[in-house]
């Protein structure tokens, strides 16, 4: 992820979308969908990561 947008997720985490969009100078509706997407439950990305992982810690392929 570039910089810039990694610095915008880590805003919409924790700002509301209407001090989000005033920052950088964004429109209102697109702070929206960044406050959602960072703001999203990352539960299941975490559990098919951890499945992954172990898959192949068992097949003893390290990367």
């Amino acid at each position: 992820m570039p910089p810039r947008k990694a610095a915008l997720a880590a805003l919409a985490a924790d700002l509301p979308a209407a001090i989000l969009a005033d920052l950088p100078g964004m429109h209102r509706n697109t702070a929206v969908r960044w406050v959602t997407y960072a703001r999203r439950d990352w539960a299941e990305y975490l559990a098919v990561r951890a499945s992954e992982e172990e898959e192949r810690t068992v097949k003893g392929d390290c990367r």
